[in-house]
């Protein structure tokens, strides 16, 4: 693959990744969940399904454990998350989402899953999964990381 058609591939990527972290907010915001900005997604996806320390969430999102520490503070502050004793180490404190955090990340697949049954309309369906693998296969593990 020449440079020029690797700057474009990963132009595409990038594009599509950043209006999909748009529409999915955008979709959040719609159903109800005012407030919300993508970096709190981003941090959902760690918390859920079993809690994340703050120290985790920040290696998470690519942040200081400050900034980490400020973002939970917000969600907890809105309801969305909250902190309990950690069950192993009696000095973390283990943040978790509530029921209004899980309703919020519910909302963030309805809206995801209308992005892809609109990729699906334009690809097809066999060729959206064909997608998700082979990405899967180029990334399959790691934070998914707001681009600050």
């Amino acid at each position: 693959m020449h440079n020029s058609e690797a700057m474009a591939l990963s132009a595409a990527l990038l594009a599509v990744a950043g209006e999909l972290t748009q529409r999915i907010n955008e979709g959040v915001v719609a159903r109800g969940f005012e407030g919300m900005r993508p970096a709190h997604g981003f941090a959902f996806t760690r918390l859920a399904p079993d809690g994340a320390t703050v120290t985790e969430l920040a290696a998470h999102l690519g942040v200081t454990k400050q900034a980490a520490s400020q973002l939970v503070d917000e969600v907890v502050r809105k309801g969305y998350a909250e902190r309990r004793p950690h069950p192993v180490d009696a000095r973390a404190r283990l943040v978790v989402l509530t029921e209004r955090g899980w309703a919020c990340t519910r909302a963030a697949e309805a809206a995801a899953a209308e992005v892809v049954r609109e990729w699906a309309d334009v690809l097809g369906e066999g060729e959206v999964r064909a997608l998700r693998e082979q990405l899967g296969r180029i990334a399959p593990y790691g934070p998914i990381r707001p681009a600050w």
